[in-house]
């Protein structure tokens, strides 16, 4: 009866979700061209890129990963607060700068922009190619801790395959047809759970167990200290320096992260940008109930070992709570991982059928794009979009392939994800904003920083000296990116003239022309 109950509740949020996200191009015809699909027409206001962007970043890992963490360590789970505050400020900056370059040149991705500064197309294919490596473990993850979620809360009624299914099949169901707009529609839904199940569990837990938080804290003071003081509990050396460096990393790269900047280009102006960055703080505040959750598990649920401690809020919920109550824990804890998912599979679509298998024409001077921000044309723009389509259902498939057939292959990928994107930042960043980094050089740096990543990561090395591994590979990328730029070949790839941020230029008020009007929509080629 009661995996009738839950199951029937966690059904029909998903019935819900699939008909949000199909809704969401209601009134759009067909869904536009590659621009409307990939970034929302550069549409979204305020309200819909705070939900899109809380809901690309607190994803599964929320409610599995951090109470996970809880329970093992302690103490070095606080990184994901820093590392998410330092990187909304950083975006305070940053995604204006983003979003005005690809709106001025109508580009949809950091491949896009990438291919455009260095005026390499080859490069942008190359990039495409890299970062789905690091994506595509994530999709993996948020599949796996949908099925896990689900058959957890479905009290096993529900096997774990099924569950992969079921993830799969609803976040293609509607991104295919509605792009970024759908996600955002869904991410509104997403947060009315969340919001209302963790504000319970904060306060459920604690009185139903202990007594109230006072009792609850003083009983981990008492008994479980070293969860309470770096390096944690059990933790391998996640130590203070670890932190520090995997905060300013971590902080660097989400800025750039693919998904994080599809939602900076879904903005309807940079002011909608700068209020979200103020307010998505707001919203880390919710990370320290599962934090804490986790190590009230610690009393509640003894002896979880491995890939079940990550269960251990789940196990607490499954056993406290009515039926209903856990299909809505349950159906705010799989949209944690849908939304993700969908912005994750919509990246890499975008990135393949714009970068990769769509042709991007080679751009002259002064030329600002392809077309009115969907990259090449009528034709061009809706073979891109369909070949984007296409890719989106085919990065999924694998993905969900790999987590049938061979889980360990991408466990192993993720764990050079961030820390390989991280080797982004120079040569997206620094070039936009720095005129001399030539090609030769944003290239050199890439290579040796990532090379350089790998090795230490699956060396066992990371971290290093106590170091993330991926500042040290950061810090060499920039090292060599300078080096090149200063003393390699500067006449053939400098691009002295080439068009990239000129600050006063790119930052005019809203509703205002820049100067020289360059900041109005691209002109078809």
């Amino acid at each position: 009866m009661n995996a009738a109950v839950s199951t029937a509740v966690f059904g029909g949020f998903m019935v819900l979700t699939v008909v949000l996200g199909l809704r969401a191009v209601r009134g759009r015809g067909s869904g536009g061209g590659l621009a409307e699909w990939s970034v929302g027409g550069r549409s979204l206001g305020t309200v819909f890129i705070w939900v899109l962007m809380a809901g690309e970043s607190y994803t599964s890992f929320s409610y599995l990963g951090a109470a996970g963490w809880g329970y093992k360590f302690g103490a070095p789970v606080l990184y994901v607060l820093a590392y998410m505050s330092c990187g909304y400020a950083l975006g305070y900056v940053v995604g204006p700068m983003l979003w005005a370059y690809a709106r001025r040149h109508g580009l949809v991705g950091i491949t896009d922009m990438i291919a455009h500064r260095y005026r390499a197309p080859w490069l942008g294919a190359a990039v495409a190619v890299l970062a789905t490596v690091c994506l595509l473990p994530y999709i993996q993850l948020q599949i796996t801790g949908m099925g896990v979620v689900v058959s957890t809360i479905s009290y096993g009624a529900i096997s774990l395959n099924w569950a992969y299914f079921l993830g799969f099949a609803v976040t293609t169901g509607f991104v295919v047809i509605s792009g970024l707009r759908g996600s955002a529609w869904v991410s509104v839904l997403k947060d009315v759970l969340v919001i209302g199940t963790l504000g319970f569990l904060a306060v459920y837990v604690p009185l139903h167990y202990f007594d109230g938080y006072g009792p609850f804290l003083d009983r981990i003071v008492a008994e479980k200290p070293q969860w309470l003081t770096f390096p944690g509990h059990d933790s391998g050396g996640l130590g203070q320096v670890w932190f520090i460096t995997t905060t300013l990393v971590n902080s660097l790269t989400v800025v750039i992260f693919p998904t994080t900047v599809a939602g900076y280009l879904g903005a309807r102006n940079a002011e909608a940008l700068r209020r979200n960055a103020l307010y998505l703080p707001f919203y880390n505040v919710l990370l320290f109930v599962p934090m804490l959750l986790g190590m009230a598990a610690l009393f509640v649920v003894p002896g979880l070992v491995g890939a079940d401690s990550d269960l251990a809020l789940f196990r607490m919920v499954v056993d406290s709570l009515p039926a209903w109550a856990v299909g809505l824990v349950g159906a705010a804890a799989a949209l944690s991982s849908i939304v993700p998912m969908a912005v994750f599979m919509l990246v890499i679509g975008t990135m393949w059928g714009r970068s990769v298998l769509g042709a991007i024409p080679r751009l002259n001077k002064g030329a600002a794009g392809a077309d009115s921000g969907d990259g090449g044309g009528a034709p061009a723009g809706g073979r891109q979009k369909l070949w984007s389509q296409l890719v989106v259902v085919a990065a999924g498939a694998l993905a969900l392939l790999l987590t049938y057939t061979a889980p360990e292959t991408l466990v192993r990928l993720s764990l050079i994800s961030y820390e390989g994107m991280a080797q982004l930042v120079p040569m997206l960043l620094l070039g936009l904003v720095w005129r001399r980094l030539t090609l030769h050089a944003a290239v050199s740096g890439l290579v040796a920083g990532f090379t350089l990543v790998c090795v230490l990561v699956f060396g066992g090395h990371d971290p290093v000296c106590g170091m993330n591994a991926g500042i040290v590979g950061l810090a060499v990328n920039v090292a060599v990116a300078l080096a090149v730029t200063w003393l390699g070949p500067r006449a053939a790839d400098a691009r002295p003239d080439a068009e990239v941020l000129a600050l006063d230029d790119e930052f005019p008020r809203d509703g205002e022309p820049s100067r020289g009007g360059r900041l109005s929509p691209p002109v078809s080629s």
